[in-house]
């Protein structure tokens, strides 16, 4: 036999993907100092207190649909672009 040889024997190969477990063990709970835990308090406190600050943007007038046009540095309506 050669290994070109169509009616070879099939090399081992692991078990198919439909074969493997669904589920992944649960890694130990993770022990958090008290410093820690106060730094992961403040943090949220953080994210909550900018959350509520936010306001939302108006609606736009005749503007373009898609992302902000200023987070990419430049504009375009109709096929036109202009780079401020």
């Amino acid at each position: 036999m050669t290994p070109d040889d169509p009616n070879a024997a099939a090399p081992d190969l692991p078990p198919a993907a439909d074969a493997m477990p669904d589920t992944v063990p649960e890694p130990p709970p993770r022990v958090l100092s008290d410093a820690a835990r106060r730094a992961l308090a403040e943090a949220e406190e953080r994210r909550r207190a900018a959350d509520a600050a936010r306001t939302p943007l108006p609606p736009e007038v005749n503007g373009r649909g898609g992302p902000e046009p200023v987070r990419y540095g430049d504009w375009e309506v109709k096929g036109i672009i202009s780079d401020f």
